[in-house]
């Protein structure tokens, strides 16, 4: 079971529903496990660049292709 007990951003959510893992994540787009944990957690201040946002949104269109970057982040 992924996110006992954390508050998960829309980005955390959409991976538990899922079962998508944060390191397959990491992995596949190239950016770094510690920035998709912040990412994951919603209490976190963190805002993506542009870059980490596409290279997040390349590898989560594997799973789902019509996905957009409002669906996870503010921007």
């Amino acid at each position: 079971m992924f996110g006992l007990g954390k508050k998960r951003s829309k980005l955390g959510k959409w991976l538990d529903q899922r079962g998508i893992s944060q390191q397959w994540l990491a992995n596949t787009s190239k950016v770094s496990r510690s920035t998709i944990s912040d990412l994951c957690q919603k209490n976190v201040e963190h805002a993506p660049t542009q870059r980490t946002m596409t290279k997040i949104l390349k590898a989560l269109r594997r799973v789902d292709p019509n996905l957009k970057a409002d669906d996870f982040f503010d921007i």
